[in-house]
């Protein structure tokens, strides 16, 4: 029996996976909502943390990958979660980057980045959510619900970095704080921005098994 279900995809390791992933691209959020705390008392965050997420997460695409190769049938459409898989995994990778630009705490604005991350973490709970009513029959509702947050999270990400950059343009910074923050305030809305393509993913998945 056992055999038979994991022939015919019937097992739950598909979303295991699939939330698992989810869950480690909220915990990467969260280490960057840590890491503000830290800069704000004037330190360097540490890498190690996000480092962790991350290759927990490269960790879990292999596994999808690999789950694939060896199964005949699958719960979604291959496809579908291959693409899910690779959109999760890309919102660490993100935040690994945005991190790695922390090195620097004098350069770094952290009151600015306040509304960013609160708005970051909206979007990668919604991400989560999303994800876990994909088990046992996609719930359409409320997924399209989650979604609805998941886009008004990403509408203010873009307001608040439009707000942001007109405030340093117009600011005193000098020519390398300008372009840090710059860069910093941008990569931070493109987490944003990717969570809001893995929930895309969420509801064409949903959309097609309703």
């Amino acid at each position: 029996m056992q055999f038979l279900k994991k022939l015919f995809g019937k097992d739950e390791r598909f979303f295991d996976l699939l939330e698992a992933g989810a869950a480690e691209a909220k915990a990467s959020v969260e280490v960057f909502s840590r890491a503000l705390a830290t800069l704000a008392e004037g330190k360097a965050p540490s890498l190690d943390d996000m480092a962790h997420a991350r290759r927990k997460e490269k960790r879990i695409r292999f596994e999808v990958t690999e789950a694939l190769s060896r199964t005949f049938v699958t719960p979604l459409d291959r496809e579908d979660i291959e693409a899910l898989s690779f959109g999760l995994y890309r919102i660490p990778k993100q935040m690994e980057k945005i991190l790695r630009m922390t090195i620097c705490p004098s350069q770094i604005p952290v009151a600015g980045f306040q509304r960013q991350a609160e708005l970051l973490n909206q979007a990668a709970e919604a991400v989560v959510f999303m994800v876990k009513q994909l088990r046992g029959g996609a719930k359409l509702e409320k997924i399209r619900e989650a979604n609805d947050r998941l886009q008004f999270a990403e509408g203010e990400a873009d307001k608040v970095v439009l707000g942001l950059l007109k405030e340093l343009y117009n600011g005193p910074a000098d020519a390398k704080t300008l372009f840090i923050q710059q860069e910093l305030f941008e990569m931070v809305e493109q987490a944003v921005d990717r969570c809001r393509n893995a929930g895309n993913i969420v509801l064409s998945v949903a959309l097609k098994n309703s």
